[in-house]
């Protein structure tokens, strides 16, 4: 009686931490398709709010920018991530300590004080827009896409590199024939990151900005000071579904890899069981 009691505890807890994290996207989808321009009332189905959306010169040029910035800093990130994953993980163990330490120091810091660090360190030397808001984004992405690597380099047989480079392969060609490969899920999975954090930054992008730049983010706030528009309640439907398609093929990309990771274990192991030793 007692465990069936604390099961439906444990259930209605679940069922008001998820109704209160997702609750308010629901509204926002439900509004996004609502004709009338009240948020309290239901006017009818509509899908003009989203015609709006790419109608407006102003929100397709910040859509335009945000996902040029998040495709270069994520696919910059990931190539400097990838390699400096590689040159962490070859390192001794209380130089591989210090490094990381360093290197989640992005991630820890709060977005305020990496903006407006980065921002002062900007305007010395390049004027701010484009490039300061790219480079900001790569600084912040770098760490994710590490930490993505990281464990599959851990996981990695060293010795068919290693008996590549003894047949004859060059440590290129036997970096993108057998180091590459078995990194692809986690340079995946810390490109897709990078991608959808990119998209979803508004701190940092609001101090690195120049004028005449805005994302998505930097837009949306722009157009709160002057009421909230039923084009913003599609807008973010999108982004909504855009990021939620993303995470739903990084998930199957890693549920397809864990699945043949234990298809080749079980076969390692009933090969080991089918060897005898001789009597």
């Amino acid at each position: 009686m007692v465990d069936r009691l604390k099961n439906r505890l444990c259930r209605c807890y679940i069922f008001l931490i998820m109704l209160f994290l997702y609750a308010p996207i629901l509204v926002l989808f439900a509004s996004s398709f609502n004709d009338s321009k009240s948020r309290v009332s239901w006017g009818g189905f509509t899908f003009r709010w989203y015609a709006g959306v790419f109608s407006s010169r102003s929100i397709m040029k910040a859509l335009y920018t945000t996902l040029a910035l998040a495709l270069l800093s994520a696919l910059i990130a990931t190539v400097i991530g990838v390699v400096g994953a590689i040159g962490i993980t070859a390192m001794r163990q209380r130089n591989y300590q210090i490094v990381m330490a360093f290197t989640n120091i992005p991630m820890l810091n709060a977005d305020i004080v990496t903006g407006i660090t980065l921002m002062l360190w900007f305007v010395r030397f390049i004027p701010l827009g484009f490039m300061s808001v790219l480079l900001a984004h790569i600084t912040f992405n770098i760490p994710y896409v590490i930490l993505s690597v990281i464990p599959k380099l851990q996981q990695m047989n060293i010795s068919m590199y290693e008996a590549a480079r003894d047949l004859g392969a060059n440590s290129v060609y036997a970096f993108f024939k057998i180091v590459l490969p078995q990194l692809f899920s986690g340079i995946l999975s810390g490109f897709f990151m990078a991608f959808t954090i990119s998209m979803d930054d508004f701190v940092v992008t609001y101090f690195t900005k120049g004028a005449g730049v805005n994302t998505l983010s930097t837009m949306i706030y722009g157009e709160m000071k002057k009421g909230i528009k039923p084009e913003l309640y599609a807008l973010s439907t999108l982004i909504f579904a855009l990021v939620f398609i993303i995470l739903l093929i990084v998930n199957r990309i890693g549920g397809k890899e864990e699945e043949g990771r234990t298809i080749r274990g079980r076969i390692g192991a009933g090969g080991n069981d089918s060897v005898r030793e001789p009597d």
